[in-house]
């Protein structure tokens, strides 16, 4: 980004701020004024006056056979309980099952009766139509996934799994078809009742599981209820897509909590705003730029380098982040168990001028390509940033924002030349199978660039194959090193993760990926 371009954003942000300071006095006026009829109408301890959280986007499936976008996986873990939890070191751990490797190929799962961890219930789980949860849901359940015909996109990284079996109602078996010593890691999809599998019941629109919140009503697209089991608090989930209109909300108590997905200057009002908490925690969600590689145009590996070169993402980081982002390079930071050394794609305009014109382009003679995005405002503003940057080597890009529910919808379906979007809750490599794999083309999985590379093919094969942890993590960082040169994504950065909250809302904690879990301790007071 030029000097220039600089003051621009820099100019663009501080009418940004200045008018949402303009607005946010009108309420604050309005806040004081009104203040006594509010404290008479008071009602914060009734469980039916509903905790309020701000989404940007609402949550397309509440079914976690079919859920993958980061809204509806994050609020099917309220909804849902899973035999496998991950710590704080990404790696698995007991949800509402232990378990023990009989073979390199024979895993079995033992259903705890008793709390173990705070995601697991008091007592053994019931799911929410009363109904004791057994290993028989369990089987249920991934056999539903495994089914071709229900078209699950977590299919492709389960389907080494040969047969399940039912020893008695607190023990199952999985046996497999070769060596796996990461498999408990896939096992953490919402486990579902087997009898509401069987009838065809609509869990998209009617969840109903055994987790610490049970689903209320879904009145339409934007706003969900679902009420906390432990004291029957009604939760509101509502979409408010422009972040200014969010922040308005939670000023006027229209909204005790958001999280995320705000720029810059609205992160600095409200962390100097005196009615308003905050929390912040490093992030570990991966941002990246998608590339369509049967695309005559992003399939070239020059262009690809050309505009990892040409993105000066310290920049972008600053104006449009606040600085609450890192640089990424890869999947998985460094510092997990899994995460590779990378050289870094620093920002280098005269390189990527160079592969421009060794493809032949030039200012007179420019390249136009589509980028996809979501309409949120906030992601609209980073592609404008990075459509800026790419002019100075000479790309000119049509910024096309979609609806969420179209836009992932084109982007599953290889309907774009390049796009951006965000891996959220990754935590074990069996990701890149998944990612990358010839065979995970979707809906089978999300190869959603339709890469093709049977070198990639092989080194995932091996690396999943290898049963000694040290010497996998080292397989699959030569396999990141490998797809750090073809590019198949051009890394952007890990997003923190920051909520804002009313004053009177306690107890809410904020996780490395973002999600939702700290609803199941929050609560509000009186002022």
């Amino acid at each position: 980004m030029s000097k220039r371009e600089g003051r621009i954003v820099t100019k663009r942000i501080l009418i940004s701020t200045f008018s949402l300071l303009f607005f946010l006095c009108l309420i604050s006026c309005s806040d004081d004024n009104n203040s006594g009829d509010n404290k008479k109408e008071n009602i914060q301890n009734s469980v039916d006056n509903p905790i309020r959280f701000g989404l940007s986007s609402a949550p397309v499936t509440l079914d976690p056979l079919h859920a993958t976008d980061a809204t509806s996986s994050r609020i099917n873990r309220l909804l849902y309980q899973r035999l496998v939890e991950f710590g704080p070191d990404n790696k698995p751990i007991p949800g509402i099952a232990v378990w023990k490797q009989l073979d390199n190929d024979h895993y079995r799962f033992f259903l705890i009766k008793e709390a173990q961890s705070s995601q697991s219930p008091i007592t053994a789980p019931h799911f929410h139509h009363g109904k004791k949860l057994t290993a028989h849901d369990v089987k249920a359940t991934y056999d539903a996934i495994l089914d071709k015909t229900t078209a699950s996109p977590h299919r492709n990284a389960l389907k080494h799994i040969e047969r399940i079996e039912v020893i008695d109602e607190q023990t199952i078996d999985f046996y497999l078809t070769r060596p796996d010593p990461l498999f408990p890691s896939f096992l953490a999809i919402g486990i579902m009742p087997e009898d509401l599998i069987k009838s065809g019941h609509p869990f998209h629109q009617k969840p109903v599981g055994s987790g610490q919140f049970k689903f209320s009503h879904w009145p339409f697209d934007g706003q969900l209820f679902l009420r906390r089991q432990s004291d029957q608090q009604l939760f509101e989930f509502l979409k408010v897509k422009s972040p200014t209109v969010r922040v308005l909300k939670l000023l006027r108590s229209e909204l005790d909590l958001i999280q995320n997905n705000l720029p810059p200057e609205h992160i600095t009002f409200l962390k100097n705003e005196t009615r308003i908490d905050f929390l912040m925690q490093l992030g570990a969600n991966y941002s990246y730029l998608g590339f369509n590689l049967q695309d005559e145009d992003t399939g070239k590996l020059k262009l690809r380098k050309a505009i990892a070169y040409g993105l000066d993402r310290n920049k972008i980081i600053q104006y449009a982040l606040g600085n609450a982002a890192q640089k990424a390079n890869g999947f998985f930071p460094s510092r997990h168990w899994a995460g590779a050394q990378l050289a870094d794609y620093d920002y280098d305009q005269i390189r990527a001028v160079a592969l421009m014109s060794e493809l032949g382009y030039s200012e007179t003679n420019r390249l136009q390509l589509t980028y996809k995005t979501s309409s949120d405002p906030f992601r609209i503003r980073i592609a404008t940033i990075i459509q800026s940057q790419l002019k100075d080597i000479f790309i000119d890009m049509d910024i096309r924002s979609y609806d969420w529910g179209t836009f992932y919808g084109d982007i599953k379906n290889g309907k774009f030349q390049l796009y951006s979007l965000t891996w959220v809750g990754i935590k074990t490599p069996d990701v890149f199978k998944n990612v990358f794999h010839s065979e995970s083309l979707p809906p089978s999985g999300a190869n959603r660039g339709r890469l093709k590379n049977q070198s990639i093919d092989q080194m995932i094969e091996t690396a999943e194959k290898e049963m000694d942890l040290s010497k996998q993590a080292k397989l699959y960082q030569r396999l990141q090193e490998e797809l750090h040169q073809i590019l198949p994504y051009v890394s952007l950065w890990y997003e923190d993760n920051i909520a804002f909250f009313r004053e009177n809302i306690k107890g809410y904690q904020v996780s490395q990926d973002g999600n939702y879990d700290g609803l199941t301790t929050v609560s509000r007071h009186l002022n």
